[in-house]
């Protein structure tokens, strides 16, 4: 099986991945603590670490006897404050997994019994005469290196709410025997639209399907093109309980091999999703627009489709390349898709929205265990781009029409310019291989991207787009009244204005954005909440908060999947890019590489003593080179390509971690003594739960 059904690969989010990716070379802003106003005394998930003499004596053997630095300090730490009591407690050494929280001191009676274990610790107080803080032991989440217990954690970490939904929520959900469509004789406020050719495209099992689209000819020439968006909140209604328990959450969550649902299951994969061949609720945008692209009429309504069928993105591909047939009807609809959505993006590009990419990949799990067994990239196909194409007019074109209605109160949704200074890096490393980057505005980006090509090797060009996303700022929920018409830009887009309006199955923003539209349209009175700037503040800066947090969780699932497949899978040789070269003086050198076969980076360390006179450092053009006293020169630059062995150590704090040696070009000086990373290799593969 595939993964969890993921949100749509689109370009937006491609350009809103800035804030989850870093740049391990790229220098971070420093500050000085002035004052404490509030302490964040909070719970964290984590071991409690376990000394190489007590693991001798409780003969679990040695897990690893890989001595780097960091494992060093630990046990130094652990050995110096773990205490055994005279009333039959002991003192231990809790070390978060989050790495930027101190280890804890806790008291407990249970520490065998902890040991080997995941567990949260509440952290208590930090007495001035303390190296470290004191907690307390909450709860034990299961045993490390469990898929599931992990799985646990990076929740916990990135507080992502996965309870079940409470029974107040579930009680607001429509009875069993509701059917769809029974009150369409009572209203005119809905359209019918059942005789329309609508169809969805979206990744192979996808449940939660929010969108879905048509095409037609219309008697005058031009086409009809309707964008189809689930009707949500015809199920959830302002200020209940379900309302509240979405607004919490903010957005769906997904994982490698799951997705936390923003909305119950009855609604997320039933009745909102716009599965194919049954009636549905939906809130449309329709346009009359030319065989130019050009947008004659748009209008907005409530309707009733049927979806005459869920295609998959390859199945879509397989209908835009197939032969003209006029009696296939979805074959037309997609072609003339297609058509429109190739002149609608060109017409995007020419007004400066940038092509980024992303080192995304999928997995493929294990229909059992559900275990990745492979890992395969992304293919990003033209019926991915005509979804994307749609989903980017339709929320332009929302966000226009609800500003002239509500102009201090739309929520929409901005992507400020980049600070010039996050760029300084990446333009050096371009220029360093002969390219230039432009950045005086997103069209100069978006034209010196597209020119900066490397004849020999094609893939520097998507490198070079996936480091142009890092420099970038975080895209932005806020309300109109907050800013000045200036900054509601969306940089990456292009877009003056922008919203969400496309996914309101899996993201709170929608639900809003819809109930704007409906009050603008005079279908539904605007929920009076939604009337307070205070309110609606409150409401983006939660937005932002969850929908960083569900980006975070949904990378460190994809970590831990990487984990568990080289462990299970043994060590791999792939090929490789350089991304970044650590040329600073007295530093011991190493590159940053990125893996494409798997979309992963690491950190390589090379057996390289610095101060080696043979060593020559050129940071101007992010270069090394070395002459051996024997043998031929060797260099190592930004962007070459090189061969590297990834393989898998679990260390005696029981984490994973992924191991990255260079094996060509070789470089031949090992550090006197040296035992770090570069001079072990996998002895074994690990056993994986």
């Amino acid at each position: 099986s595939e993964t969890a059904d993921a949100p749509p690969a689109d370009l937006e989010n491609v350009s809103e991945n800035i804030a989850v990716d870093n740049d391990m070379s790229m220098m971070r802003p420093t500050g000085k603590v002035v004052g404490i106003m509030r302490r964040n005394f909070d719970s964290y998930s984590g071991s409690i670490y376990e000394t190489a003499a007590s693991e001798k004596k409780s003969n679990k053997g040695d897990k690893s006897n890989i001595a780097t630095s960091e494992l060093v300090e630990r046990e130094e730490i652990a050995s110096r404050y773990e205490r055994e009591h005279e009333d039959g407690t002991s003192t231990c050494v809790f070390f978060p997994v989050d790495r930027k929280v101190p280890p804890i001191l806790i008291r407990t009676t249970q520490r065998d019994r902890l040991l080997g274990q995941r567990i949260v610790v509440g952290m208590d107080s930090w007495p001035a005469q303390s190296t470290f803080p004191l907690g307390h032991y909450v709860r034990t989440i299961g045993p490390a290196g469990s898929k599931d217990v992990e799985t646990q954690v990076l929740l916990q970490e990135h507080n992502i709410p996965h309870e079940p939904f409470p029974a107040a929520v579930l009680a607001c959900l429509p009875p069993d025997d509701y059917k769809i469509g029974a009150d369409m004789k009572n209203t005119t406020a809905r359209l019918d639209l059942r005789h329309l050719p609508v169809l969805s495209i979206d990744p192979p099992g996808c449940k939660d399907i929010d969108d879905a689209l048509h095409c037609m000819k219309l008697p005058n020439g031009n086409y009809q093109i309707g964008v189809h968006i689930a009707d949500v909140t015809h199920y959830v209604k302002a200020g209940t309980a379900i309302d509240m328990e979405a607004a919490n959450r903010s957005t769906s969550t997904y994982l490698v091999n799951k997705r936390l649902d923003m909305l119950p299951g009855l609604l997320t994969t039933d009745l909102c999703s716009l599965k194919g061949n049954v009636d549905r609720y939906a809130f449309s945008v329709l346009w009359e627009v030319t065989e130019d692209a050009d947008i004659i009429d748009v209008e907005f309504h409530k309707t009733l489709i049927h979806s005459v069928g869920a295609l998959t993105y390859q199945q879509a591909q397989s209908l835009i390349d197939q032969p003209d047939d006029p009696n296939d009807v979805h074959a037309c609809a997609v072609k003339g898709l297609a058509s429109l959505a190739r002149k609608f993006r060109q017409r995007r590009i020419n007004a400066g929205a940038l092509t980024l990419a992303s080192p995304e990949v999928k997995f493929v799990l294990d229909s059992e265990s559900l275990n990745p067994t492979d890992v395969q990239a992304y293919a990003l196909l033209e019926a991915n781009a005509l979804v994307e194409e749609f989903m980017l007019l339709a929320n332009v074109t929302v966000s226009k029409k609800i500003l002239r209605h509500y102009p201090t109160l739309s929520v929409l949704r901005r992507h400020p310019a980049p600070n010039r200074a996050m760029f300084d890096s990446l333009i050096s490393k371009a220029k360093s291989k002969g390219l230039s980057i432009e950045i005086d505005d997103s069209k100069r980006l978006a034209d010196s991207l597209d020119a900066a090509q490397v004849a020999e090797d094609p893939y520097v060009n998507k490198l070079l787009r996936i480091l142009s996303t890092r420099c970038m700022s975080p895209a932005q929920y806020f309300c109109s009244g907050e800013f000045p018409p200036t900054e509601w830009h969306h940089y990456g887009l292009a877009a003056p204005v922008y919203t969400h309006f496309t996914s309101p199955i899996r993201r709170y923003a929608d639900v809003c954005v819809h109930r704007l539209l409906a009050a603008a349209i005079n279908v539904a009175p605007l929920p009076p909440q939604l009337s307070s700037k205070s309110y609606l503040h409150d409401l983006c800066a939660n937005m932002n908060r969850r929908h960083r947090s569900a980006q975070m969780a949904g990378r460190a699932s994809v970590q831990l999947h990487t984990l568990i497949f080289f462990a299970g899978d043994g060590a791999k040789e792939e090929d490789a890019y350089v991304l970044d070269v650590e040329t600073a003086e007295a530093s011991v050198p190493s590159l940053s590489v990125m893996v494409p076969r798997y979309g992963i980076e690491g950190r390589v360390r090379l057996t390289l003593d610095p101060t080696d006179p043979k060593l020559t450092r050129l940071p101007d053009a992010h270069k090394l080179v070395y002459e051996p006293s024997s043998g031929p020169k060797v260099s190592l630059q930004v962007f070459d390509k090189v061969r590297v062995r990834i393989w898998v150590r679990e260390t005696q704090d029981h984490r994973r971690e992924l191991i990255v040696d260079l094996i060509e070009p070789r470089f031949e000086s090992p550090v006197d003594g040296d035992e770090g990373e570069h001079n072990n290799r996998p002895k074994k593969k690990t056993k994986v739960s």
